[in-house]
Formats: C-alpha cells, structure tokens, sequence
C-alpha cells in the first residue's frame, strides 16, 4: 500500500510522492515563543514528529524544518495590536531577546521530554530578517506589494488565489478585515502586513529600504522555507488555526514571487478542548506541559495524544489521563513478559500486526488504528505466553522487534527499557519539584525581607546547576537550561 495523506488544500486523501524521489521537505509552524508550551504544542508537535518518523522509517531521506518565531507575531493574529514577545517584555520588565531565549529553552526542555525529535534545521526569524526584507523587495518589484508611510502591505487583489486554503472569498476576507482596527493607508482591507514602522519604544527594529521597523508575522515562513527548502516545498504543518490568514498569506506572497506551486501537501492538526471545552488562555483552561508532567509521564502524554487522529479534536480529562497510563503499562508488561520468558516451542506470526500496523501509518498516519494493532498484538502475545508450551525464541524476537519498531521507533511510545518507564521517574520529578518549590519560597521570603543578596545567591547558585528562575507577573518560573 502506498502513502496516502489527507491535503488540506484538495479537501481529500491523496498519494503522496515527493517533488524529488527518495527525498522528502517538510516545514511545519513553530511557536511563538513569548510563554511555556501548553498542552495545544504538544498535539502538534507530536503528530508531526510520527509523520517524520514514519516518512523515514519509509525511506526517504527527510529534511525538516521548524521554526521559532520570535518578532512579528501580533496580539490579533493579523497587523494590528502589540507584539506578542515586546507584550510579555514589558509585562516581566525585561527586554524581548530575554523573553524569547527563554521560552525557547523551555519549549524544548518540555518537547525533549516527549521524547519529540529536534528539526534538522530550527531557524528563528529574528536571524533572517535580511532574507524577509529581499522577499518583500522581490514583491514590490512585481507589484504585489505597495508601501506608504514606512509600511509595506501585500495587495491581495493581485494575487486571484488568495485563500483557496481556508476556502474563504474575498466577500469573507473583507468581512473579517472590516471587523478589527483597520489602517486607512491600505488599499484593500484584507491587505496584510510584510513590513511595519516601528513605533516609539519598540525595541525589535531593523534598518530597511522603507523605515527602522519590523517583519510582518507571516513573511517569516515563506523566505526561510524558500531558503532551507526550495521554492517548493513537499510537507507544510500547522495548527487548523493557521488556514487563515497565516498559511493563506504564505502561499499568497510566495506564490507571487516564483510563480510555483509553494506546497504541494498542506498538513493541519485539529485543537485540544478540554472536558469538551476548547482549550484557550482567555477561558483559562489552557493546560501548562509543565504543570502536567509534575502529576504524569510524559510518555503518558504522548501516548493519549496518539490515541486521537492528528486531524481529530483531541479531548483532556483527568479520566483519560488514567486510562493512557494503564495502557501504556499493559503494553510496558507485554515486552518485560516477551524479554523474561523462558524459551517455549509454539510458533507465532508477527506478519499480520505488522501489515496492519503498516496500512494504518500509510493511511494519512492514522496513529489510533495503529496503536490499536499493538494492543491486539499484547494481547495474542500474552495469550500464548501464558500457554503451558510458550512461543519460540523465533517467535518471541520477532515479538520483542515489532513492539520496538512500532512502540520506540515510530510511535516513540515505548522507551529502550522498562526501567525509563516506572514510577520512580515520576517520584524523582516530584521530589525535585518540591525541593524547587522551597528553594523559591526561601528567595521570595528573601526579597520581601529586602535581603536581595541572599535571593541573588539563590538565582546565581541554581545557574550555576542549570536552573534559571524568571520573576513574571504571574509569580517565578524556572526552566532546565539546555545542554545541561
């Protein structure tokens, strides 16, 4: 069976063969890193990573990029409102590279603990601010873009295919241009933002041919997966969120320039509610990843989100939590039985989970069915195990390799022993948390005390192990420093 991936630009499941054979682009939205990853990043940035997983365990040579988007990203979503990095700044009284280096490192911190492959290439958008103000030239140049007053817009009426994504027609992208603050200077409402002026005080700014200002959020994508990726691109992932207007800016502006096809397979994750609500900051149900793993294995974590298709919504609750730690226990106990059982005399077949487990992954990577063909396979292995004549040493290598294939390598459910999988794990992260949480009530009894001394020694000596503290308007964070 070949690979078949539902193409949210088609509106249908297709056959996938890559623009260059054997060799696989994918480019996948990033974060926007101005706050600690939530459960929302983790449905995300998981399926993609079984999507690259799988793509490779297929094959193909796979070049993956991510990126960190770190300027550019306004509080609307669209060209108006503040800067979601300069926002946070100023709310933790610091400067913006601060906040981003930061939240970078715990966006990581947290990913590496859902055992989420690093990107080859993860680059961030302040680093190519020189390949951004090129494409916005490119676009002036071939009158798609105009500039007045230092800022530089994308005219959407040349360009007819503007949201073919997301479906929406021009009537519905003016509709929703009409309904925010709109900038008299455009010449169209739906016109979108390539380059701004930056106003007083704004301290992410660049020089350009136009004035000391800043990209807009959705320019970022299209030069650095031009640059890394081609004018083509296999793979495009994100968020549903990301139709519109972000993916459909993408293709609009990139589109313009080369006159190419920009993506040929766009990918989108469906949202995470919670007890059947929609998980969001406003409705403050949204569910911190660090807060999650001081209660649960993270492995748990990546397991409950496998169990839902990555274009299905994904529901938290407490119940479904326990209900993925029994599971993945069970598949745990299969393998600790298939490596300490005795050598028996039965046979086997391993070849029909396997073949099953195949068509589910190459069908549009539908991870549920195929943790479901693990479970099938615990169960038929345990049924003969507990046969008074076992499973032959044949049988039970091939047993003990398809569970590592599907459940380690692919899934990334499974770690490489048992022992990583206990509850001894969970207790460490509790004991250290705890010892944290004391650790910060010493410094904030300190400061209160105005024995500033003693709360920068605290700071300074848990640097000096790897664990940087933050003061934010919501209390003290700390993080785990990369590399250490």
């Amino acid at each position: 069976m070949s690979l078949f991936i539902y193409n949210s630009l088609k509106r249908a499941k297709e056959k996938f063969e890559p623009l260059h054979p054997g060799m696989v682009s994918i480019y996948v939205c990033g974060p926007t890193v101005y706050g600690h990853a939530h459960l929302g990043h983790a449905k995300s940035y998981v399926s993609f990573d079984v999507v690259v997983r799988w793509l490779r365990h297929s094959g193909y040579h796979v070049k993956y990029v991510q990126n960190i988007t770190d300027v550019g990203h306004l509080t609307d979503d669209a060209d108006e409102g503040e800067d979601k990095i300069s926002k946070q700044a100023r709310l933790e009284k610091t400067d913006p590279m601060e906040i981003s280096q930061f939240y970078t490192r715990s966006f990581y911190e947290d990913m590496d603990r859902l055992n989420v492959l690093r990107a080859n290439i993860a680059p961030a958008a302040t680093a190519h601010i020189p390949e951004q103000i090129a494409l916005v030239e490119r676009l002036l140049a071939t009158g798609h873009a105009y500039e007045v007053n230092g800022n530089v817009y994308f005219s959407v009426e040349s360009f007819p295919g503007y949201g073919k994504l997301s479906g929406r027609t021009d009537q519905e992208a003016l509709q929703s241009g009409i309904r925010v603050e709109m900038r008299s200077e455009k010449h169209h409402p739906s016109d979108f933002a390539l380059w701004k002026k930056a106003e007083e005080g704004h301290l992410m700014k660049w020089n350009s041919p136009w004035s000391i200002g800043y990209p807009g959020w959705h320019l970022e994508c299209s030069a650095m997966s031009m640059k890394y990726l081609g004018e083509t691109i296999d793979i495009h992932g994100g968020g549903m969120e990301n139709k519109f207007p972000h993916h459909d800016c993408e293709i609009a502006q990139s589109e313009s320039v080369t006159g190419k096809p920009y993506v040929r397979f766009w990918m989108h994750n469906n949202m995470v509610t919670v007890n059947g609500i929609k998980m969001g900051k406003s409705l403050k149900n949204s569910i911190n990843l660090k807060d999650l793993f001081k209660e649960t294995d993270p492995l748990v974590i990546r397991f409950f989100i496998l169990q839902s298709h990555y274009r299905s919504q994904l529901d938290y609750s407490e119940s479904a939590i326990k209900a993925s730690t029994t599971g993945l226990e069970k598949l745990h106990e299969t393998r600790r039985r298939l490596r300490n059982q005795k050598p028996g005399t039965a046979g086997f077949d391993v070849e029909p989970f396997l073949k099953r487990f195949t068509d589910a992954m190459d069908d549009d990577f539908n991870t549920p069915v195929a943790v479901a063909v693990l479970f099938d396979l615990s169960k038929a292995v345990n049924a003969a195990l507990d046969r008074s004549e076992g499973i032959s040493e044949e049988s039970r290598q091939q047993s003990e390799a398809f569970l590592h294939t599907a459940g380690t390598e692919i899934l990334g459910i499974l770690n490489k022993s048992e022992q990583a999988f206990d509850n001894n794990n969970l207790q460490i992260g509790k004991k250290i948390d705890g010892i944290m949480e004391i650790l910060l009530e010493m410094r904030t009894q300190a400061r209160n005390n105005k024995d500033f001394a003693l709360s920068d020694k605290i700071r300074d000596r848990l640097l000096g192990v790897g664990i940087e503290i933050k003061d934010t308007k919501d209390g003290v964070s700390w993080s785990t420093k990369s590399g250490t």
